[in-house]
């Protein structure tokens, strides 16, 4: 097997005038499970589409599972679309074979393991209703077991969480976790940073068509330095000289970038000085911050906005 499940140069789309996607580059590790953070309209889909063959990009390359003609290999991948869509009519166990015969797995094989598949979801009473007498978590789930029946290499999930509530993305997210556990490469874009940050160990940042991070969760992190939270009896004293110039006080709190010489030195000077340390708080960026720090303040806020079309 190749090192990367996707290895993508250099991608570039238009539609009409308008540059959706403008010369990403990405790779995915076999194994991994990797976010790709964005806001709506920022080409996350474009550049899934591109990876997957759906459409043809206009400049660059893509390999996908060490092939240059994806679609070759189809089989061998899972696809959530952020359209959904089942027939109403189908049983769940009927649905979720038909996806699997799509790849190629054959019907009867596909019916076993649908309901082999949603046994193991808690689904069990579901088995044999219409798509129709669903709920909109049950049909989510049903589609993503579809996506999964055929035992893929790779599966790549588009917004899967979008419009789920809070405890059926909880199941979802153990469900990505079973599959990565497995082997399996999954690749996911979402708007939600909290869901990549629980999820992942790589993360993709896209905004404007663009790729400004691509790497691991901890090393996005580590662009920013942690905080600290200081609370001290004494108001004030030669212990301040410690502190930087840009600490705030809040009351008792003193609230600064914990300074690239460490922790130590400030806790020397505090002790010495007769500070009287109440508390001392350091606290790691998360990962929304990093990509703050890394798409911007605009991007950021366009993550909070309402659920829309994706370019």
């Amino acid at each position: 097997m190749p090192d990367y499940a996707i290895e993508a140069r250099g991608l570039v789309k238009n539609f009409d005038d308008f540059r959706a996607v403008d010369g990403i580059d990405l790779t995915v590790e076999q194994g991994s499970i990797m976010g790709i953070l964005g806001p709506n309209g920022a080409g996350k889909t474009t550049t899934l589409r591109m990876i997957l063959g759906i459409i043809e990009p206009d400049a660059g390359m893509c390999r996908l599972l060490g092939h240059e003609r994806p679609l070759s290999v189809a089989h061998m991948v899972g696809y959530l679309p952020e359209e959904r869509g089942l027939y109403p009519a189908m049983k769940s166990y009927d649905a979720i074979a038909f996806m699997g015969a799509l790849r190629g797995l054959p019907l009867a094989e596909g019916r076993k393991r649908g309901r082999e598949l949603l046994e193991e979801a808690g689904l069990s009473h579901a088995i044999d209703k219409e798509v129709r007498m669903l709920s909109k978590g049950m049909a989510q789930t049903v589609q993503l077991l579809g996506t999964i029946v055929h035992q893929p290499q790779l599966i790549i999930l588009d917004e899967p969480f979008s419009g789920l509530d809070a405890l059926n993305q909880q199941k979802l997210e153990g469900l990505i976790r079973a599959q990565a556990e497995s082997g399996v490469t999954v690749i996911f874009s979402t708007h939600v940073i909290a869901h990549a940050e629980r999820l992942c160990e790589d993360v993709a940042i896209i905004a404007g068509g663009k790729v400004p991070f691509a790497g691991k969760v901890s090393e996005a992190r580590d662009r920013l330095r942690p905080q600290v939270r200081l609370e001290t009896r004494s108001r004030d004293g030669e212990w301040r000289k410690a502190l930087p110039d840009e600490a705030q006080a809040e009351g008792r709190y003193w609230n600064f970038t914990l300074p690239e010489t460490g922790v130590e030195p400030l806790l020397k000077a505090l002790i010495d000085g007769n500070a009287g340390i109440e508390s001392l708080a350091i606290e790691r960026p998360g990962l929304h911050d990093a990509f703050v720090a890394i798409a911007g303040e605009a991007a950021a806020a366009q993550m909070d906005q309402p659920e829309g079309d994706e370019a």
